[in-house]
């Protein structure tokens, strides 16, 4: 059976709802045009386990839907689905809707914090493009701060994202947010696996998802972990999602009147207990989950806040 035209699934305001229009695209960005044939239901498409389609397809989104002239990343790091990584973005920017009569706050009084932007940077480029917010975007990996770099020079973006690097792998949020600086929200897509191991384990299921010359690629590969990029950084941490997410919310406490909404993705929804329990030592006054889901991918984003209500008017 032919698939549905609509992704009804994602976000009223996600600009992604439909399926891809490649005529478009390729408009957009001719480089994006050797990639297009057409699949078995005769339309066009591109083949998602080639890499190099997969960004061609984000730099040609990038230009038709935000404007972004200018984007590209080294080989092997991470290549992001933007349709999902959009979806992050209004989902939070609704809960800073909440204080503001239902209507989302938008340019560069709200700032917003972008834990592990890496090479891509892509949180930044469609939050400032959609909502005009300002972004501090941190990393632990120099290089991905070098890149992304040169997409914020190469955009004239400049004056609404700083990137800083974070020196201390066993840090979050110390180190990055300055004495008395304030954010609307931080967001985070963290390590999602525990070991080096984990992750070739978990890319290899992702091939034979694919079901594209799983077998081929992999012998001729000296990683396989690296399908669609992702550094270990990007990859994996000691203890995975969620040692990470724990160390985030021990550390949020510390900024607490620093920031309206603490938020993160969470993969795993079997890390929901323990993220659970670490928000509830540390007191955190409002919890909230939301579910989000593109096409068999489920996630979920948690937010939490030591604010009350009042306090997030004022702030």
């Amino acid at each position: 059976m032919k698939p549905d035209n609509t992704k009804s699934e994602l976000h009223p305001r996600n600009p992604h709802r439909e399926r891809y229009d490649f005529d478009l695209l390729v408009q957009a960005s001719s480089a994006l045009a050797p990639y297009v044939k057409l699949n078995k239901y005769g339309d066009a498409s591109i083949d998602f386990s080639d890499a190099k389609a997969v960004k061609a397809l984000n730099q040609a989104l990038l230009k038709q839907f935000y404007q972004v002239l200018v984007w590209d990343i080294p080989e092997q790091y991470l290549c992001p689905p933007i349709p999902g990584r959009a979806d992050y973005l209004h989902y939070i920017a609704d809960l800073l809707a909440r204080d503001h009569a239902g209507v989302v706050p938008q340019g560069t009084s709200v700032r917003v914090l972008d834990v592990g932007v890496g090479a891509n940077m892509i949180y930044p480029l469609l939050g400032t493009r959609e909502y005009r917010w300002r972004f501090v975007g941190a990393d632990i990996d120099a290089k991905a701060l070098d890149n992304a770099q040169q997409i914020v020079n190469a955009n004239s973006l400049s004056n609404v994202i700083d990137l800083r690097l974070q020196l201390s792998k066993a840090s979050v949020f110390k180190g990055v947010i300055k004495q008395g600086e304030k954010f609307a929200l931080t967001m985070c897509n963290p390590p999602f696996h525990g070991s080096l191991e984990e992750a070739q384990a978990g890319t290899a299921r992702k091939w034979r998802g694919l079901d594209k010359h799983f077998a081929k690629r992999v012998s001729n590969e000296k990683s396989p972990m690296l399908n669609f990029g992702g550094q270990n950084a990007e990859l994996y941490c000691e203890g995975g999602e969620e040692a990470f997410v724990a160390t985030m919310i021990s550390e949020s406490k510390l900024f607490a009147g620093q920031c309206v909404w603490f938020t993160t993705l969470i993969s795993k929804a079997a890390n929901l207990p323990s993220v659970y329990r670490a928000l509830n030592r540390v007191n955190a006054l409002e919890v909230i989950t939301i579910e989000m889901s593109q096409g068999q991918k489920r996630s979920r984003i948690v937010a939490w806040t030591f604010l009350n209500a009042s306090q997030q008017r004022a702030f």
